[in-house]
This record gives structure tokens, C-alpha cells and sequence, in this order.
């Protein structure tokens, strides 16, 4: 339900909207491509890895502004695969690992984490590439060490791209303990000397910049006070509604607080976001919305609540990350749990929330076998109240996740059950 009230923002007197929960959670999953396309405007199906299937991956990418990436795959399969293959029915998982190629309308840089960003973003990165040339984890590595950056360069403009992998020096143990060479080729990255030409096997390989981005866009370089707006903009579009914080979070503006609010401030006097609260029973939250998401926020209140097959989403799913914004949108308590001892996890290592229609009703902890074609559950938690239709799609996602990954699903409550692996489950959407 949407509603309109007047509060105190930014100084003046200002009309501010308000928000239920079942809009703003129908919203976020409309503007996550994880609704009908007729509510995401965005593929459903795209199956292999065609071209029709990077096409979509892409449309995913450019919604957020972002793919996260992260070197995880327990599962089966790494989170920014399992992003596109919660979105897209029939996805190949592989492709997943390869979008970034040469030639492809995307670069990789430092935008939620790591990240697959679409070109069209990297003029708007310069004030980030100008933060980096004081590294933030390694401090003034480049002045240090200006002889080891100048080799490293001279190397890649003769010889051609390089690995990480093949980057010479002494190696160690862990990521803060990376070997010299590494660091400097990071750091080099960072400020935009060089550039990730493309992932094998999820291995970087540096180039120089100037042969991997397009010249147009490598000397263009967006002031920052109009790059704040352009990064706070698309990620209010990719989350519906959103706090402020939220949006600031999803590209790490934490340095920048006060040009934060004042991107904010401007971008709404333009009449480009409006102040709305998410009113909930216990709370309300400030946040944000687009006029252009109030008309489809009306249009998905008055459809007809529908049931899902079920997905399976990542722990870093776009929808997921926030965990404060989870609780919420869904009275979903997401966790992740990598980094506790065995013995301290409530739900596992790596566990795969399920999305049946707008509810969060279960999380499954995966383990791929992939020499033996499992799929194995470590676990199955289901929420409380989900009902029947809460554990179909429960089972429904992990067939349709096995299948993808083309694993036989073993162990936990259908360890003892006929699988369904390559045979049409019955669809109890509405």
C-alpha cells in the first residue's frame, strides 16, 4: 500500500510517501529480475550459452549496475553464476565464468566487491581509481615499490597479458600475505594502469588498460558529485526502494558520506528519487523511491499474489547482501556463516536461500561432488509456516539447480526419494 504524508527532509517541508512491506518486497523482487518478465521487463528463459544467453546475463548485469563475484563454489557453482541462473531458466552455469571476454560491454573494477561492471560504468569509476592510488589495504605500495609497478608494466606491454598466476615472485599462503608482485599488478589495477582483460578458471589476466578499454571511455573520466548521483540512481534501480545506507552500501561509498547526502539532497530537488518510508508494525524506515517504480509498484499490488516453483538464490545475491533490508522486506534471517568454526554454524557453510513467489522459505547447505555427479545436502532448514507449498518449492529448487549443474541431488529428506532429474516437475504457479 502506498500512501502520502508530509515530513521535514533536507530542510524544507516536503511530501514524502509511505510504503508497506508487501510492496516494497514485491518491488525489490520485480526490479531483481525474480518476478515475471511482465513485472521485471527482463528475460525468463535463455537456455545453453548462445548468444541469446549472454544477452540476458548482460540485461541482468546492467539492472544492478554490477555482478558480484566471489571465488566460493561449494555449491557447485560460484555466486555470480548462481545469480544469472536464478534469473534466467535453461542458463549454462559455465557461461557464468566467462562472460568477461574482450570485446564484451563489460570491465572489471571495485564496485560492491569485485565486480563485473558494464563499460559504460568505468568513466564514472575515476574518482575510485584516484582513491586507489594509495592502496586501501596496502597503503602507498606503488611509491614503495615503484621499480617492481614499473617492471610489471614494461612486462605486460611486451609480452602480452599476464596471469596472476604467472606473475613471478616468491609465493605465500593467504590473501594478506600475497606475494610481492601480485600486490603491485593489483595495485596497478586499482588505479587504472591496468585492467582484468578476462577470467579463466576464475584467473585474473591483467593487461594495459589501454588494450582493454575503449579509448572513448578511458580518457573520460565523470566529477565525482555527478558519479555519486549516477551510482546512487542505478542502484535505487536495481533495489526498488531503498535506505540510504543501502544505496551507499552498494558501492562502498563509505568514505563519502557527506557527498552521499548531498547527491541524494539534489537528486531529489530534481525530482529524479522521493523520500518514502517502509512502514512496518514495529518500525518505519526512511528510505527512497523512483517515480517511475510507483506506477509498477500499484500494478504489482493489485496482481494476484502467486506461488513459485521455487529458486534458489546466493548468500550474495543482490536481494540478499543487505541483511538488515532482508529482515525487513522478508522476516528473513540471512546469515552467512563462511568464516564460524563448524561447530558455532546454525544453518551451514554456504547456505542457498529458497524464493518461492515473494517469500523466503527455506535455505538449503550444498555440497557438489562433481567426480561423482552429486549434488549432496548437508542440510535443509525450512521457515516456520511455510506450509505445503514451502517445502514443494523447496524440493522444486533443488531439482532445478541439480539439473543445471547436471548433479544428482543426494542426501538430507531426499536421500530416501525418487528424484526427479531430467523429468518435468509439476508447476503450482498461479
Amino acid at each position: 500500500m502506498l500512501r502520502s504524508t508530509s515530513i521535514e527532509c533536507y530542510g524544507p517541508l516536503v511530501s514524502t510517501l509511505s510504503i508497506d512491506q508487501r510492496a516494497a518486497r514485491r518491488l525489490a523482487l520485480a526490479r531483481a529480475g525474480l518476478l515475471k518478465p511482465e513485472w521485471t521487463a527482463m528475460p525468463k528463459r535463455a537456455a545453453g550459452a548462445g548468444k541469446r544467453a549472454r544477452s540476458a546475463a548482460l540485461r541482468v548485469v546492467d539492472r544492478f549496475g554490477y555482478l558480484q563475484l566471489d571465488t566460493v563454489s561449494i555449491a557447485g557453482a560460484r555466486s555470480h553464476a548462481l545469480v544469472l541462473l536464478s534469473r534466467i531458466e535453461g542458463f549454462d552455469p559455465a557461461l557464468g565464468e566467462e562472460l568477461l571476454r574482450p570485446g564484451e560491454p563489460l570491465f572489471e573494477y571495485w564496485g560492491h566487491e569485485a565486480s563485473w561492471l558494464p563499460i559504460d560504468l568505468y568513466p564514472v569509476f575515476a574518482f575510485r581509481r584516484r582513491a586507489y592510488r594509495r592502496h586501501p589495504w596496502w597503503g602507498d605500495l606503488l611509491s614503495r615499490h615503484r621499480r617492481v609497478a614499473n617492471e610489471v608494466v614494461a612486462r605486460i606491454r611486451a609480452e602480452g597479458p599476464l596471469r596472476s598466476i604467472d606473475l613471478e615472485g616468491e609465493g605465500s599462503r593467504g590473501w594478506w600475505n600475497l606475494k610481492l608482485t601480485k600486490k603491485v599488478a593489483n595495485a596497478l589495477w586499482g588505479t587504472g594502469v591496468l585492467a582484468i582483460r578476462e577470467r579463466k578458471r576464475f584467473q585474473r589476466s591483467y593487461d594495459l588498460a589501454e588494450r582493454v578499454i575503449p579509448a572513448e571511455l578511458l580518457q573520460a573520466a565523470t566529477p565525482t558529485p555527478e558519479a555519486i548521483k549516477i551510482l546512487l540512481l542505478r542502484a535505487l534501480s536495481g533495489h526498488g526502494w531503498a535506505k540510504s545506507s543501502t544505496l551507499a552500501q552498494t558501492w562502498r561509498l563509505r568514505n563519502l558520506r557527506r557527498e552521499v547526502r548531498q547527491a541524494l539532497s539534489e537528486l531529489a530537488e530534481d525530482g529524479a528519487i522521493l523520500p518514502c518510508e517502509l512502514v512496518r508494525k514495529d518500525r518505519r524506515h526512511s528510505g527512497w523511491i523512483r517515480p517511475v517504480d510507483l506506477e509498477l509498484t500499484g500494478r504489482l499490488l493489485a496482481a494476484r499474489p502467486r506461488r513459485d516453483r521455487g529458486t534458489l538464490l546466493s548468500p550474495f545475491d543482490p536481494v540478499l547482501w543487505d541483511r538488515d533490508r532482508v529482515q525487513a522486506l522478508f522476516d528473513f534471517y540471512q546469515i552467512l556463516e563462511i568464516f564460524k568454526p563448524a561447530r558455532n554454524r546454525k544453518y551451514g557453510y554456504f547456505c542457498l536461500p529458497v524464493l518461492a513467489g515473494e517469500n523466503l522459505v527455506a535455505r538449503f547447505d550444498l555440497k557438489a561432488h562433481r567426480p561423482k555427479g552429486r549434488l549432496e545436502v548437508i542440510a535443509l532448514h525450512h521457515e516456520d509456516g511455510i506450509g505445503t507449498v514451502g517445502h514443494h518449492a523447496a524440493r522444486v529448487a533443488l531439482e532445478r539447480y541439480s539439473r543445471a549443474l547436471d548433479l544428482e541431488p543426494d542426501g538430507g529428506p531426499f536421500s530416501k526419494e525418487k528424484t526427479m532429474k531430467g523429468r518435468s516437475i509439476p508447476n503450482r504457479s498461479d
